[in-house]
């Protein structure tokens, strides 16, 4: 194969150069990379979606630690997981350091368009990014429950759990006092996200959301679980928080996953949660920019709650 020039692209005030932008790095859906006129998501396809949806992606990254999940040589070739950023990255991408047990690690922080063009130029197909903000990594203001379905089973039976899950647990944190958001996970689940005042110490974040996910699988034991082994859980539903813990991540919104087809996690409004074609990679890089324009949570991320008020409610609902 001929390998084509560096391509330039624009990305708000700078230019980024793209190495290798016909380089597959996602086979496409239903066959490998190369099979016939189907040839995948290239580099270039990556880089132009994530330049797409940056002004609705980078506002969810900004001034966050990100740990970075790198195909060099594409799917399925190997992968590693990128925290401390490299000497060669240039000087005008955002690093934070944070305190990890015995030492620190500088992280890379995607403050911009140009950043975002830049790592998927590194081969970065999926964001993954801290619940706190790299001034404060101990004080979250995002909790994320996790629900993760059982393997087996019809894809469409299993989203059904997906969804009785969620609709159960949103309205638990209704009855609270606490605004949540759906996300698509591009992968088989949901993520429900809860914004966050940022005063809440992690621990303290992390102990309110086993509270939560403890009073639905006591409700719904045949359904629902908090079981971390996946020998206990069965065929139930695992409600997953670990994500709530210091220096843990969760996939971005807007990010592309690493599987056939670039499937994305993209925000989702409450009301799509109904439509049976909706499921969780449901949208690709193919018509994600579409979710991003309709702007499913609006302005709900602009009104965090403190948990204090949220955990009182709780406990009295666990009393009752």
């Amino acid at each position: 194969m001929t390998t084509t020039a560096a391509r330039k692209v624009r990305a708000g005030r700078r230019t980024v150069e793209v190495h290798r932008p016909e380089k597959v790095l996602l086979p496409p859906n239903g066959g490998a990379a190369g099979d016939g006129e189907a040839t995948g998501i290239t580099k270039g396809d990556l880089v132009d979606y994530y330049r797409s949806v940056a002004s609705s992606m980078v506002p969810h990254l900004r001034g966050r630690p990100l740990m970075l999940e790198r195909h060099p040589d594409g799917v399925p070739g190997p992968m590693f997981i990128q925290k401390d950023t490299p000497d060669h990255y240039p000087d005008w991408i955002t690093r934070a350091e944070v305190a990890k047990e015995g030492g620190t690690v500088t992280h890379t922080v995607c403050d911009d368009s140009a950043t975002l063009v830049y790592l998927a130029d590194q081969a970065c197909v999926t964001f993954h990014r801290w619940l706190s903000r790299a001034e404060r990594p101990d004080r979250p203001d995002r909790l994320v429950f996790d629900l993760d379905p059982p393997k087996d089973g019809d894809p469409a039976d299993v989203f059904g759990t997906v969804r009785e899950a969620a609709r159960r647990l949103g309205d638990v944190l209704d009855q609270v006092g606490l605004a949540s958001a759906l996300m698509t996970t591009g992968s088989r689940g949901l993520h429900v996200i809860v914004p966050l005042t940022g005063r809440d110490h992690v621990d303290d974040v992390r102990d309110f959301a086993k509270e939560v996910s403890a009073l639905l699988a006591e409700a719904h034991p045949d359904r629902l679980t908090t079981a971390v082994r996946k020998k206990d859980r069965g065929d139930r539903l695992y409600l997953d928080v670990q994500r709530n813990a210091y220096a843990q991540t969760a996939v971005a919104p807007f990010s592309v996953r690493a599987r056939p087809g670039g499937p994305v996690a993209v925000p989702l409004g409450w009301d799509q949660l109904d439509d049976p074609g909706t499921h969780a990679a449901r949208w690709t890089v193919a018509d994600a920019l579409e979710q991003a324009r309709a702007d499913p949570w609006g302005g709900l991320l602009r009104s965090p709650r403190a948990l204090g008020p949220a955990r009182r409610k709780l406990r009295a609902l666990r009393g009752a």
